[in-house]
């Protein structure tokens, strides 16, 4: 595997860089043991009691769904947040932050995922992008001011048989009226995405302070292909770390590598650092 055409290709383009842009999706997290949800059929495995009452993880990423039955949009919600506070990311993630400590230029993160697990791991929060928001913050349902506030003091109680929350539902911090999570949802006219924001204004500050940056995309999928779409905007060399959407744009600065996260992480970095101490 180190002798691959695609590894050999990769490591030209990092030993060229003089930073690291880390573009992350949902395949990130498979390694963990977090739930795939990709296609409905995977989504009901993962939640059997939304896939008894033919609910798609679109109809429960919503926040009508909150308006609807908010004890079962919190059962969903509150569940993930509880099984993303217990899941210690793997070590693929240690990998890549060896990785990016080497670069002069240092790293950024920019991912969809909504779990923290960068965090979790280890990197800094103020280099990192959560372009979707963070199930670990709140916000008020009614979007009544552009604040958000995090959920440490939130235990949701769950029926995960029925996936609903047994627990009183938060409140807003400032109104009273129902929160739900700082995330991106499907249709959702009412995130509030100042913290977003205010994370892109430090990816922008670093993004010009680098002069050779590298994207370094892993398990960013095309379904929800905000990651991928930004990473290719950049016009930088993009290396796609993916098991089964591995193909890039044409390019001689472009290179996919049909492996998945925790594997080829922990090839990358063993193998970029070996290099770089024989150069």
């Amino acid at each position: 595997m180190t002798d691959s055409a695609p590894l050999k290709e990769i490591l030209r383009l990092l030993r060229q860089s003089d930073s690291l842009l880390i573009t992350a999706g949902a395949g990130m997290g498979i390694d963990s043991g977090l739930p795939d949800f990709r296609g409905t059929h995977g989504f009901w495995r993962a939640y059997p009691a939304l896939g008894e009452a033919g609910l798609s993880f679109e109809e429960m990423a919503n926040p009508r769904a909150f308006r609807a039955n908010i004890r079962q949009a919190w059962g969903f919600y509150g569940h993930r947040l509880n099984l993303y506070r217990r899941t210690d990311p793997h070590q693929g993630f240690q990998d890549l932050l060896h990785l990016g400590k080497q670069f002069p230029g240092g790293f950024f993160v920019f991912t969809s995922n909504v779990d923290g697990q960068f965090q979790k791991a280890g990197f800094p929060d103020d280099r990192i992008v959560e372009c979707h928001g963070s199930i670990h913050f709140l916000q008020c349902l009614n979007a009544c001011r552009s604040e958000v506030w995090k959920a440490d003091n939130l235990t949701p109680g769950i029926d995960e048989s029925s996936c609903l929350l047994l627990s009183p539902p938060p409140s807003c911090a400032y109104c009273g009226r129902p929160a739900r999570p700082n995330v991106l949802m499907f249709g959702d006219g009412e995130w509030v995405g100042q913290r977003t924001r205010q994370q892109m204004l430090a990816f922008r500050e670093w993004f010009q302070s680098v002069s050779r940056p590298v994207v370094l995309e892993i398990g960013a999928g095309e379904s929800v292909p905000t990651v991928r779409n930004f990473g290719e905007s950049l016009g930088c060399p993009l290396v796609r770390i993916n098991p089964r959407e591995w193909q890039v744009p044409q390019g001689s600065n472009h290179v996919g590598w049909p492996i998945g996260a925790k594997e080829g992480l922990e090839i990358l970095a063993n193998t970029y650092g070996q290099t770089n101490r024989l150069q």
